[in-house]
């Protein structure tokens, strides 16, 4: 959600970080609601307060003797006013609601503006695309082969974009959950999370998923919302809350299962796991001040690359133009990794740091050290990988001429000491 009040005082400014999202102008139709609403408030509020005195004068004019027909009267008229005043500016306040919670955030002065994805800037490359000495196969020809990777029996029972892990590549994921959290815990200092995995509209409101994105979630048919990425509860976790400034930042970080319906997708990805209806994923959310938030989205992307660095995967990371960064987000770093049965890099993770704009839509505000002001906290979020697309990268980048996939060393410890994954394994 947006400032009204840096709105009213800098409507150059929002007109100007809107046109870098591509988007027409807006502050002219804000002001004008904003100020027909102030102005009916005002009226309201006077209203109220008339009807108020003319209630302490009727006694004293009884008292007095003096006839009051005429304050009867007056009462009666603002008695009759209030409700259709009310009215109007509670659907004035609606209408400007439902303007403003369309709009997205303002992005950040540091992010490139561009239109497509060749306007993105690549900060960094770490390690060197995989090179094989055989022809590199995908991920799904790999699983299958092996027998650890289900996707038409699977189909039969559940539709396209679903998957069943097998055996040792289900215990993989299984480690990769462990050896995430285990870094995101005990060498970044997240606290571990287990949310739930169903909320209320609101929830998802607070994170600026609606009402834009609502045909991407999968909802329950009595209006609850299975949660995309946990990001959504860990960020509700400050929603309606003064957290004193001593206690930031707040940092979580949660394994989930993942829900989308992946609308607008049709032809995009349809072979393999890389784009699933369901899938599990460890995320990272961080609460913190305004003056710390630049640092903290530094520090949280660092924690994403420690997993891949430990890994082994060679990745690279890349700053969103305005016309890719997310609808909440300031600014975007998106981590891809090389995938040599694709021949490129693909997206594994993204890290967001979002300002105050959740934090104005949840209502969560923190108190500073010295006085009694209140300010909201500024909310970011990164995934920590995503689970799918870590398997797939590890599959790729490690598979073997004969088709096994060796198990990265940092890995086999939680893996009972498998070295590999081969067929007759």
């Amino acid at each position: 959600m947006h400032d009204l009040k840096l709105i009213r005082e800098n409507p150059e400014l929002f007109d100007k970080a809107l046109a870098r999202r591509g988007l027409e102008a807006k502050s002219s139709e804000v002001l004008v609601l904003d100020e027909s609403i102030r102005k009916s408030t005002t009226e309201l509020q006077e209203l109220q307060a008339r009807r108020n005195e003319i209630a302490k004068e009727i006694p004293a004019f009884k008292k007095e003797g003096k006839n009051c027909y005429a304050l009867f009267a007056e009462a009666e008229k603002i008695k009759a006013s209030i409700p259709s005043l009310e009215f109007a500016v509670g659907e004035s306040q609606k209408e400007l609601e439902n303007i403003l919670s369309a709009i997205p955030n303002m992005v950040d002065d540091s992010v490139p503006d561009g239109k497509e994805d060749a306007d993105d800037r690549e900060e960094k490359r770490v390690g060197e695309p995989t090179k094989l000495a055989f022809k590199a196969k995908e991920h799904f020809e790999l699983g299958e082969n092996l027998g650890v990777m289900d996707f038409e029996q699977t189909a039969k029972f559940c539709g396209s974009r679903f998957v069943t892990l097998k055996g040792k590549l289900a215990r993989m994921e299984r480690a990769l959950v462990n050896f995430m959290l285990d870094i995101h815990t005990s060498e970044f200092g997240y606290t571990e999370m287990v949310p739930p995995a169903l909320v209320k509209s609101q929830a998802v409101y607070g994170v600026g998923q609606l009402p834009k994105f609502e045909e991407d979630l999968f909802k329950t048919t009595n209006d609850y919302y299975l949660i995309s990425t946990s990001e959504v509860v860990l960020t509700n976790m400050v929603a309606d809350t003064i957290t004193p400034e001593e206690k930031l930042p707040l940092r979580y970080t949660a394994y989930t299962p993942c829900f989308r319906s992946e609308a607008g997708s049709a032809g995009r990805d349809t072979t393999g796991m890389i784009r699933m209806h369901q899938f599990s994923k460890v995320e990272m959310v961080s609460i913190t001040a305004p003056e710390h938030s630049v640092k903290e989205h530094e520090r949280m992307l660092s924690a994403a690359e420690t997993v891949l660095q430990r890994l082994g995967l060679p990745y690279r990371v890349i700053t969103l133009c305005t016309a890719n960064t997310s609808f909440s987000s300031r600014k975007t770093y998106d981590i891809e990794v090389w995938l040599p049965g694709q021949d490129r890099y693909r997206e594994i993770a993204s890290c967001s740091n979002c300002g105050d704009f959740q934090a104005r839509r949840l209502k969560a505000r923190y108190k500073e050290f010295h006085g009694h002001k209140n300010n909201f906290v500024h909310t970011l979020n990164s995934s920590g990988l995503p689970i799918g697309r870590t398997i797939i990268a590890i599959m790729e980048n490690y598979q073997n001429e004969d088709g096994s996939i060796t198990i990265p060393e940092c890995l086999r410890t939680y893996m009972g000491g498998l070295e590999k994954i081969s067929k007759e394994g």
